[in-house]
């Protein structure tokens, strides 16, 4: 059984959870991070959604590319599903990504379902930093999810500038909200 890759965008870059034999940078291309599904739990409520990461349509988005032997998909692909789809705001699907060496690979990811409930769309900066400011949920405040991923992100060696301007705009906006 041949090994297979996984594209990670958001928290799966720095907790994937499952076994891998190589990490390395990666693009996918006709999608992007986003800040684009309303959290009703762990980062918000039905009343005061919070917002958390997507990958929605147009652009691309720079993350990680984890190689799993085959011998252990049928695991992976379990552990991802029962990860990824708690609510299916996310679609299963396999991308063609580009690796920083510029080979393409062909990778298991999860984008958003446009059609589901918690699609948040696209927001201005500006917006996504007000719902993010206003939101708490289970896990904690929205804003610590968005801070956290920018940091993580940074220490990866990955710059997300949409991402980091909600960011450096919910720090001038804290006490305003």
């Amino acid at each position: 059984m041949d090994d297979f890759w996984v594209f990670g965008y958001g928290s799966l870059m720095w907790r994937p959870g499952f076994a891998h034999v190589e990490t390395r940078k990666a693009r996918l291309y006709g999608y992007r991070r986003a800040l684009c599904i309303h959290s009703h739990v762990h980062r918000g409520t039905p009343d005061r959604p919070g917002l958390v990461l997507g990958l929605d349509r147009g652009g691309s988005c720079l993350g990680l590319a984890f190689r799993v032997p085959g011998e252990l998909e049928m695991e992976v692909v379990d552990y991802l599903r029962e990860r990824e789809l708690v609510t299916n705001v996310y679609l299963e699907r396999r991308v063609g990504i580009r690796l920083v060496d510029g080979a393409s690979v062909t990778a298991l990811t999860y984008v958003v379902d446009r059609s589901h409930g918690q699609y948040a769309g696209s927001l201005d900066v500006d917006h996504a930093a007000r719902q993010v400011s206003a939101s708490v949920g289970q896990s904690g405040p929205n804003v610590d999810y968005v801070r956290n991923t920018v940091e993580h992100l940074k220490a990866l060696g990955i710059r997300d500038h949409w991402l980091e301007a909600v960011a450096a705009r919910i720090g001038q906006t804290d006490n305003a909200l």
